[in-house]
């Protein structure tokens, strides 16, 4: 598991250098817009509820004896939470509208690795892409939240709140690495078959989404190029699955050293 996230990760280094040997960045400036937008509209208010949060929840100390201390230690927390909120619903958000723009990137990496055109087996289209984005975005939604809300409760516990931190950035991971995958795997499997592929793969999906969550925390720059940067890696990881020896045809690579090699 531990070598896959690696895997996951070390793809990011080549990808900006593939996106423009390729020249795919005329496919990535609208779905730029639509990340800038979203996410200056989620976290904008985001913030703006933390405090309120934090005094609502802050209600709940009657004493004045510690009630400054404990109305920050609240609002603090308010802050995480819908920090963390705020990026589930950004990042379901900006895949689900940006999924019609991702698939011809993710045709012409493949065609580049390949070399040959890449196959629709799914005769997917740009309404059935779109469809199909919402529908595995709302899922991994339900299942984020399901597993992500518990999580954040911990965090009113001392010491048990710094392993929930980490527990919480994992399943937003792998949540991440699950939709730049489905681009890729869209034109060669089902819903439910695409859902099993990558469950055999976790580690690979949790390594993309943990490069999608880092450039997040990059100041403007990372909300440009995460879904660029992501989406690329995430189509590199899933074509060498694909058509490795355990999925089909071998095409002879390996997904962290098939950028070096070309």
């Amino acid at each position: 598991m531990i070598q896959n996230i690696l895997k996951g990760l070390q793809v990011y280094t080549g990808a900006y250098s593939l996106i423009s040997k390729l020249k795919l960045w005329k496919y990535f400036v609208i779905p730029i817009l639509i990340s800038l937008a979203v996410f200056i509209l989620i976290f904008a208010s985001a913030y703006g509820l933390s405090d309120d949060l934090g005094e609502w929840i802050s209600g709940i100390w009657q004493w004045d004896f510690g009630k400054v201390t404990f109305t920050a230690i609240s609002t603090f927390i308010s802050g995480i939470i819908l920090f963390a909120l705020g990026l589930i619903m950004y990042k379901h958000i900006i895949m689900a509208l940006s999924s019609p723009f991702m698939s011809p990137v993710s045709e012409k990496i493949e065609e580049y690795y390949t070399g040959q055109p890449a196959e629709n087996h799914t005769n997917t289209t740009f309404a059935k892409q779109f469809v199909r984005s919402i529908r595995i975005g709302v899922r991994n939604l339900a299942k984020e939240l399901i597993y992500t809300l518990p999580i954040l409760l911990l965090k009113f516990i001392p010491v048990v709140n710094i392993f929930s931190t980490a527990l919480l950035f994992l399943v937003q991971s792998y949540y991440a690495g699950v939709s730049n995958m489905d681009y890729t795997l869209e034109r060669h499997f089902s819903y439910r078959e695409s859902i099993s592929f990558i469950k055999k793969h976790r580690g690979l999906a949790i390594g993309n989404g943990i490069g999608f969550l880092i450039l997040l925390f990059i100041p403007v720059i990372g909300v440009i190029l995460v879904l660029p940067l992501s989406v690329t890696s995430a189509t590199i990881i899933t074509v060498d699955l694909l058509f490795d020896d355990d999925e089909g045809e071998h095409i002879g690579f390996e997904p962290f050293e098939i950028i070096e090699n070309r």
